[in-house]
C-alpha cells in the first residue's frame, strides 16, 4: 500500500537520507524514534506537504511523488489537532468534502457513522475552544476519516493527552482501524504505544531507518545498541565472545547458552528479566552473581535498582513489595540472576 524508495529531503535541521520502507494494505504501522529523528518529516513528505529531493513514494500502485496533497488519498492527524478554531465541530469534520467529489448519500452515511462511533453527537455545534483534549482528538480523527482516505497518517496523536484520555483514544484508534479498512501509519516516540497498537514498525534515527520488522522482534531482538536502548533494554554491554561465554569488562563472564555468530559486539538484557534475591536461587537460571546495590530509583509503579557486580552495573525492575521484602537499599548485598534465553546479542 505504501512504498517509499530511497527517499531524501533537505530541510533546515531535519533531513531524510535514502529512506526505504514498505507498509502493507490495511496494516497498522508505527514509525518510532526520538525527538528530531525525522518522523514527522517523513509523514509530511508522504502527505505531499514538503518537497522531496530524490526518491519515490507509491500509494497502492500509483506513484504520487509529484502529486499535490489532495490527489494522494491521504489523511493526516497532528498531535495539536489543527482544527479550525472559528468552525463548529460539524463544520470541521465536513471541511474536506469541499475539495473532493463524494456522493452525498454516501458522505451523509459516513458522517453519521463517524459521529456515532466517536461519540460526537452532543458536540457537533461546539467550537474547538470548548472541547477537552480527548474530544479534540476525536474530532480530528473524524475529519481525517470523513474523506475516506486509503491511508491515514497520525503524528503522535496521544502525546498531548493525559493518561485517561490517552487510553480512550488508543481504543478508538484500534476500533477505527478495524472498521475503516484504511492503512494506518502512526508516528510515536513511545514504545508502549507501538506495542499496544501495531503489528509492524520501523525505528528512525538521525534521518535514517535503522530497523524494520514486527514490533515484538524490534522489542526483543534489536539490531543495534541504539535500538536496544530505545526499546528499554537498559542493560547493554560491549562483549567479547568465546564459545558460549561473553566476557564483559575485566572480570565478568556470562553464559549465553549458544555460540554467537561473531567474536565481539554487544549483549543486552531487559531489566524486567533480571531476578533479585537475598540468597543464591536454586533454579535453572544459568547466570547468577553476587553484587551490591548502588542505587534505588522510584518510578511510581515500580523501582529501578542498580546492582554493581565487579565493575559492571546491572539495572533491574522490581515492585515496591519486592523492594520491602528484599530490604533493598544502597550498599546492601544482593544476588541477581537471569536466564541465558533472556540475553540478546548483536
Amino acid at each position: 500500500m505504501i512504498t517509499v524508495e530511497n527517499l531524501s529531503t533537505q530541510l533546515s535541521g531535519f533531513n531524510l537520507r535514502d529512506v526505504s520502507v514498505h507498509v502493507e494494505k490495511g496494516e497498522f504501522f508505527v514509525l518510532m524514534g526520538p525527538t528530531g529523528a525525522g518522523k514527522t518529516v517523513l509523514l509530511e513528505a508522504l502527505a505531499g506537504l514538503i518537497p522531496v529531493k530524490s526518491g519515490r513514494i507509491v500509494i497502492g500502485e500509483k506513484d504520487v511523488t509529484a502529486l499535490p496533497p489532495e490527489k494522494r488519498g491521504i489523511g493526516i492527524v497532528y498531535q495539536d489537532h489543527a482544527l479550525f478554531p472559528h468552525l463548529t465541530v460539524m463544520d470541521n469534520i465536513t471541511y474536506g468534502l469541499h475539495f473532493r467529489k463524494v456522493d452525498k448519500q454516501e458522505s451523509r452515511a459516513r458522517l453519521e457513522r463517524l459521529i456515532d462511533e466517536l461519540g460526537l453527537s452532543h458536540l457537533t455545534k461546539r467550537l474547538p475552544v470548548n472541547l477537552s483534549g480527548g474530544e479534540l482528538q476525536r474530532v480530528a480523527l473524524a475529519r481525517a476519516l470523513m474523506v475516506s482516505p486509503t491511508v491515514l497518517l497520525l503524528d503522535e496523536p496521544l502525546s498531548a493527552l493525559d493518561t485517561n484520555f490517552r487510553e480512550e483514544i488508543r481504543h478508538e484508534l484500534k476500533r477505527l482501524h478495524r472498521s475503516s479498512g484504511a492503512t494506518f501509519m502512526m508516528v510515536t516516540h513511545d514504545f508502549a504505544e507501538a506495542l499496544a497498537l501495531a503489528d509492524r514498525g520501523a525505528v528512525i534515527h538521525d534521518g535514517e531507518i535503522i530497523q524494520t520488522g514486527r514490533i515484538e522482534d524490534i522489542f526483543q531482538r534489536p539490531d543495534t545498541a541504539f535500538v536496544a536502548d530505545f526499546v528499554g533494554m537498559k542493560n547493554i554491554f560491549r562483549a567479547e565472545f568465546t564459545g558460549t561465554l561473553a566476557r564483559i569488562g575485566q572480570k565478568l563472564s556470562i553464559e549465553l547458552g549458544r555460540r554467537p555468530d561473531n567474536g565481539h559486539g554487544f549483549l543486552a538484557i531487559r531489566p524486567e528479566d533480571v531476578v533479585l534475591s537475598k540468597k543464591p536461587l536454586d533454579s535453572s537460571m544459568r547466570n547468577s552473581f553476587k553484587g551490591a546495590v548502588s542505587g534505588v530509583f522510584d518510578h511510581g509503579f515500580y523501582y529501578e535498582v542498580h546492582v554493581a557486580v565487579t565493575d559492571t552495573i546491572f539495572r533491574c525492575l522490581i515492585t515496591k513489595a519486592a523492594l520491602i521484602d528484599l530490604r533493598v537499599r544502597e550498599g546492601a548485598e544482593i544476588f541477581l540472576s537471569f536466564k541465558a534465553t533472556a540475553i540478546h546479542n548483536f
